[in-house]
């Protein structure tokens, strides 16, 4: 358990690390350093790329780790192995070729509202066939109980490379052309550094001969693309379908306002690590008791500090678009809406983990399925009436109608709910919160009323945690800090 406690406690310091990078490129160096239009061009390669990512991957990275522990001797995990390096090139060959071929068609249908965008077809392809491949070796990394390193080249080397890039921009060093080219260049190269890292740990030996068990293999695959598509085009689709309404300056804007609303969903990430492994081993123990407490704990954790993010957000968004341009300041009810979203999410707990560990996931994977189909119904119609406003909440409707599904699915088929009296103690505690400071402003700079705001907000939703016991783990946390002695 050492090595599992010392990667988790290292993988949630530089989830955290690379969201802040995250967060200055995103809020400050985008805005300033790339035009509008530009930096919308940016976020739909980005988002196609990623929309495009699980099918080029083929379900390639959860089948590894799935699958690799249940082989015992090493003939068979190189043939394992060897299938997994192979198996994406099924889709990535005929797409590659179509790409080449099919290169105007696909270009002008990207560029069909925004002319700009039809140009970057293989920018596109490269950087999904990149994402693919580097989510291939960071689960070979993983099966081999090495994910640190994985993980700071995911949340933390791009970021950091991006940043430099857009400095070269700002200093004339490099033009956005280059800049645009340099970022293919970047996801090429995070995937290089990533494979041979994962050689490193073990070295490959191709071989057509593969386990006897690859029906069940190939079945499983196909079945997490669908997982996997579903949850990236709940996430992404919206700014691939702006791009194809509005004008792409308007996903600069909604990318931002996102981004901002993701802030909420960090928390879960990274409790989420601890939650997968545990909620398994409750599930293959059939503890049942143990389980449904877990679910309920790691509920109402996650909903307080999400509300906690939440309100902050809501509350000290006037200030936090002041310092951005002021193109970028119209976007209140995108981060309310995804940042419900995200609340929403955080409700849930571990719910994901229990589905998917569960004999149940194919049920949720097709229920997903049908979500996504609905969000991009939601989108074609919102996105052209009411623009990024109803990109959002296309994105709202999708994830509200999708995680009661996944309540209800686990209350009937495992007779378990995440709700306590707390939950509903907490969600009123927010309500005052959110009342008393809503017309509080103060008239100094942007970044102290968003200092003394957040001070005053957490001072006052914290004591309350702590003086009403809300929740057993927080207040035995906060106790260590509040009352050492006790």
């Amino acid at each position: 358990m050492g090595i599992v406690f010392k990667q988790s406690l290292s993988n949630m310091v530089i989830t955290y690390v690379g969201f802040a990078i995250g967060a200055i490129n995103t809020l400050f160096l985008y805005a300033r350093f790339l035009s509008d239009t530009y930096f919308g061009l940016v976020g739909v390669i980005l988002a196609t790329s990623a929309i495009l990512m699980p099918l080029l991957a083929l379900g390639v990275p959860n089948t590894m780790i799935k699958f690799y522990s249940s082989y015992s001797d090493k003939n068979t995990q190189d043939k394992f192995l060897a299938l997994m390096l192979l198996l994406p090139m099924i889709l990535i060959v005929p797409l590659a070729i179509f790409s080449y071929f099919a290169n105007d068609l696909i270009g002008a249908f990207i560029g069909q509202r925004n002319e700009i965008a039809e140009n970057y077809v293989w920018h596109i392809f490269l950087i999904a066939l990149a994402m693919a491949y580097f989510e291939v070796f960071y689960s070979w990394s993983r099966i081999h109980l090495r994910s640190v390193f994985g993980n700071f080249m995911k949340e933390i080397f791009a970021r950091l490379a991006i940043m430099l890039l857009l400095f070269a921009v700002y200093f004339n060093l490099i033009s956005v052309d280059t800049f645009l080219q340099a970022l293919v260049g970047v996801y090429l190269l995070r995937t290089a550094v990533m494979k041979l890292y994962a050689y490193r740990l073990r070295m490959p030996r191709l071989t057509l001969k593969f386990p006897s068990n690859l029906k069940s293999i190939l079945t499983y695959s196909v079945l997490i693309i669908l997982g996997g598509s579903t949850a990236v085009i709940l996430l992404e689709v919206d700014k691939f379908m702006i791009n194809q309404f509005i004008e792409i300056e308007k996903v600069a804007y909604y990318s931002v306002a996102v981004f901002i609303a993701t802030v909420i969903a960090v928390p879960s990430r990274a409790m989420h690590q601890i939650t997968y492994p545990m909620t398994a081993a409750l599930l293959n123990s059939q503890d049942q008791k143990g389980l449904a407490i877990l679910y309920q704990k790691s509920s109402l954790t996650l909903f307080i500090t999400a509300g906690l993010l939440f309100i902050l957000i809501l509350l000290n968004l006037e200030d936090l678009y002041r310092l951005l341009p002021e193109n970028y300041r119209g976007g209140f009810y995108v981060v309310f809406l995804i940042g419900l979203a995200k609340l929403f999410d955080a409700l849930l707990g571990n719910n994901n983990a229990i589905l998917y560990n569960s004999d149940h996931y194919k049920a949720i994977l097709f229920m997903g399925v049908l979500l996504a189909c609905f969000t991009i119904l939601l989108n074609l119609y919102l996105i052209p009436e009411i623009g990024i406003n109803g990109a959002a909440l296309a994105t709202f409707i999708a994830v509200f109608i999708y995680n009661i599904l996944k309540l209800l699915y686990v209350k009937i088929k495992l007779g378990l709910q995440p709700f306590s009296r707390e939950t509903f103690k907490v969600v009123f505690l927010l309500i005052i919160v959110g009342a008393v400071f809503f017309a509080l402003q103060f008239p100094f700079h942007p970044i102290l009323n968003i200092a003394l705001k957040s001070l005053l907000i957490t001072l006052m939703y914290v004591g309350v945690l702590y003086r009403f016991r809300i929740s057993d783990d927080v207040y035995g946390i906060l106790s260590k800090y509040l009352n050492p002695k006790k």
